[in-house]
């Protein structure tokens, strides 16, 4: 199986079917262990609509009855309830990778987003040009160890830069110097011809933030990802948009206001010159902070009570507010999620983000807006293994045609 499946001429034709199932997958995510009445009145469908579909997708084994959750002492049937197939009993599971600058991570997720395994593995003595290749080769034997024996489906895919995810193409990276590369057909050849969907990470998370975090989410949000990479993406109606050439959500550049830092574009006060991990590493290192330029360490050494470590991380902070307050101003989405190492970790630098950003915003006074993934820690391996995840609950019939020609439980 190549990393781009042709669609499948039996499914052809039956939209409605596909999009009940979705709708039945959908409304069990959000609210399983649910009684197929319960399904029902829940998400507009028939009775007999629902029981069909449900039906199919537990032979399809996305879905399991739990009859020992059943309601008794009632009269006539018990009404046994059902849940994505997940937990103890086993259940299909995605890999995924992040692939970052200094390091990667994988990752084994199961259809909830939650991350069962993971697994960082540097770059160090990497070439840009034999990353992909090696990665393939660690992430296959991490699968191998870690999946015992459940369904995989395939793997999700995230990195930085621009990413067109239907050709499979980083398009561009300038930290690896990556043009046009195609990276998902060259781990999915690393893999065995294994399903492997590849997309920018910032659009990822804002996927996952839809799919498993907060019900604003789906309303509208803008996603900030603050890392070596500086990028960002919006979601309308749980959709998140890519643009014409996928080429939404590109940040960079962006002024932020009072920054003077120069920018190798020519300019002064772009985001990524002034907050990404790299601009963060490079001053910590200058003002004897740390050793070397790892943003972890400058999280550490404020975590361990450096107050020099802790005054540059609410430097940045109140750069990335700063900036969130134009992305409010332009958007004004019901939610801005930020990915920021320190701000995920320690709640004391989302709100010197909070501060800032209202402080300038002309249109939002709440900061609760402002937030950071629902995933914590774990925000990148969820999203990686969203890449997939999202395509399942979109199209799961479709989808599973694609990944799984015998089905999940065939």
């Amino acid at each position: 199986m190549t990393a781009t499946t042709p669609h499948c001429p039996r499914m052809a034709g039956d939209g409605r079917r596909e999009a009940n199932a979705a709708t039945v997958l959908r409304t069990v995510l959000d609210h399983g262990p649910v009684a197929r009445g319960a399904v029902a009145r829940l998400c507009g469908l028939s009775p007999a609509a629902v029981s069909r579909q449900a039906t199919d997708l537990t032979r399809l084994g996305l879905l399991r009855e739990l009859p020992e959750l059943a309601g008794g002492g009632g009269v006539g049937r018990p009404r046994i309830p059902v849940d994505l197939h997940v937990g103890a009993t086993g259940g299909p599971v995605v890999g995924g990778v992040h692939l970052g600058v200094p390091g990667s991570t994988f990752a084994l997720v199961d259809l909830r987003g939650r991350v069962l395994a993971r697994h960082t593995h540097a770059h160090e003595g990497i070439a840009p040009d034999a990353l992909p290749g090696e990665l393939a080769r660690e992430l296959g034997g991490f699968l191998d160890a870690h999946a015992r024996g459940r369904p995989l489906l395939g793997v999700g895919a995230a990195i930085g830069g621009r990413v067109d995810p239907a050709e499979g193409v980083v398009v561009r990276h300038d930290a690896l110097g990556w043009r046009r590369r195609p990276l998902a057909a060259e781990l999915a050849a690393g893999l065995g011809g294994r399903t492997v969907r590849l997309d920018n990470h910032a659009r990822s998370i804002a996927q996952s933030e839809i799919l498993f975090g907060r019900p604003a989410a789906r309303r509208s949000l803008v996603h900030l990802f603050v890392g070596n990479v500086v990028d960002a993406a919006v979601g309308l109606a749980g959709v998140v948009h890519q643009g014409p050439g996928a080429a939404a959500g590109d940040v960079a550049h962006l002024p932020v206001p009072d920054s003077t830092v120069p920018c190798p574009c020519g300019r002064s006060g772009c985001l990524e010159a002034t907050a990404s991990n790299t601009a963060l590493g490079r001053t910590a290192v200058r003002r004897g902070i740390v050793p070397e330029p790892d943003t972890s360490l400058v999280v550490d050494a404020a975590a361990a009570g450096d107050r020099r470590a802790d005054r540059l991380l609410r430097e940045r902070a109140r750069a990335v507010g700063r900036a969130v307050a134009l992305l409010l101003d332009v958007l004004n989405p019901d939610l801005v999620v930020v990915t920021e190492q320190a701000s995920v970790i320690e709640p004391d630098y989302l709100e010197e983000i909070r501060g800032a950003a209202i402080d300038l915003s002309h249109v939002c006074d709440d900061p609760e807006r402002i937030v950071s993934p629902h995933a914590g820690p774990a925000t990148l391996p969820v999203a990686t293994g969203t890449v997939l995840l999202n395509h399942l609950f979109r199209r799961p019939l479709e989808t599973l045609e694609e990944l799984l020609p015998a089905g999940v439980g065939g």
